[in-house]
């Protein structure tokens, strides 16, 4: 087995982004989505090429992150699509909540699965949009899914846009073929736009499939549009650059109303990184991957050993896990105990909507020493 080898501790406190400076030094940072592991080689060593010769200037267009993004999504996922489709921007979230204010007038209906990423809030609400909660089938610590007849009934009563989290954040699984093709029929039928956020694909466990949502049918295509990024996946956030990609023409001309300057924000350095990433960087990712699986499988140990009343709702995608605190009694938001005693920042449930009272998310891409105290702090709380 090979496997990413995270920074050491000290090394990653001269880290200047917010994961290393939102708090005092005595906090262990476990809350924001970024790894402790340090860049791929490939997307350093062209970084630091593009620098040496001063080449900071503003994006070209001509960089071919449409075809390197395709080739890796044909040979991971078997979803084709024509590179030339693919638009990109500064990020994720500016994408979605510009797609949604392309297709929705002031007060429509726009619909999320709570708990989900907070910034899906901040979506609805800066494109002028009105939210309409769905919360996600959970009925169990591994049973989870979309509701199908809810989401339907929702359709039904006018939703204009689906705001659709796959994987989902913070709960860490990649929805099923089957919940995705049905989703695809209802939004034909009801001429729902689904915008795919996808961010997370890349870093899908072996024990599960990631399916975008464009892949399933051609319903999916004439309804969807996946919007994405490198950062998650190359650990590389801090250097701009998202793309999407819209199922069918049909759809690409419903986005008519975008406004000219959201493909002008985008980081040249960052469209380098991603595409560099997806062409040359790929054994990283899979090491990465399995660097992850043997994380969680430690988290899950750990959880069983020092707090067994904590209950994990396990991730099959990504490094965020979703743990529910309500048995230990320590209110609704348990990361503002946990992080004021034991010196341990996690993600606060609530942020994330509906059923995230007791719960908290923990990032799980860390050192192994570094993970242990983490939990162990947190046990010394019971």
């Amino acid at each position: 087995m090979t496997h990413v080898q995270a920074d050491p501790l000290a090394l990653l406190r001269t880290r200047t982004s917010i994961k290393w400076t939102a708090y005092p030094p005595d906090v262990l940072p476990m809350f924001v989505a970024e790894m402790d592991y340090p860049v791929a080689s490939e997307i350093a060593a062209k970084l630091v090429e593009l620098i040496g010769r001063s080449d900071l200037g503003y994006d070209s267009r001509r960089i071919h992150l449409g075809t390197a993004f395709a080739g890796f999504a044909a040979d991971a996922w078997g979803w084709s699509f024509e590179p030339a489709t693919l638009r990109w921007t500064v990020n994720v979230m500016h994408a979605i909540t510009e797609i949604t204010r392309a297709v929705i007038e002031p007060g429509d209906k726009v619909l999320v699965n709570t708990p989900v990423y907070s910034p899906f809030f901040w979506a609805v609400t800066e494109s002028g949009g009105t939210q309409v909660d769905v919360p996600l089938r959970i009925d169990g610590p591994t049973q989870r899914g979309l509701d199908l007849e809810a989401i339907e009934a929702a359709f039904r009563d006018g939703v204009k846009v689906y705001l659709l989290c796959n994987p989902h954040n913070p709960i860490g699984f990649p929805h099923s073929r089957a919940d995705l093709e049905r989703v695809a029929e209802l939004a034909a039928e009801h001429g729902i736009l689904v915008v795919s956020d996808e961010i997370h694909g890349a870093l899908t466990h072996s024990d599960a499939e990631f399916v975008p949502y464009l892949s399933v049918s051609d319903a999916a295509r004439a309804t969807g549009v996946c919007v994405t990024s490198a950062s998650k996946a190359f650990n590389i956030p801090g250097i701009p650059c998202a793309w999407w990609v819209p199922g069918s023409p049909e759809v690409a001309a419903r986005l008519r109303r975008l406004p000219e300057s959201i493909v002008h924000r985008v980081s040249h350095l960052g469209t380098h990184a991603a595409t560099v990433g997806f062409e040359e960087s790929r054994q990283w990712l899979a090491d990465t991957v399995e660097t992850l699986e043997s994380r969680r499988a430690q988290l899950r140990r750990l959880l069983d050993e020092h707090l067994p009343d904590a209950v994990l709702h396990e991730p099959t995608s990504s490094y965020l896990a979703w743990i529910d605190f309500r048995a230990l009694g320590w209110g609704d938001d348990p990361a503002k105990r946990i992080v004021r005693e034991a010196k341990v920042a996690l993600s606060p449930g609530p942020h994330f909507g509906a059923g995230g009272r007791g719960f908290a998310r923990l990032n799980y891409a860390c050192a192994p020493d570094v993970l242990e105290d983490g939990v162990r702090r947190i046990a010394a709380l019971r």
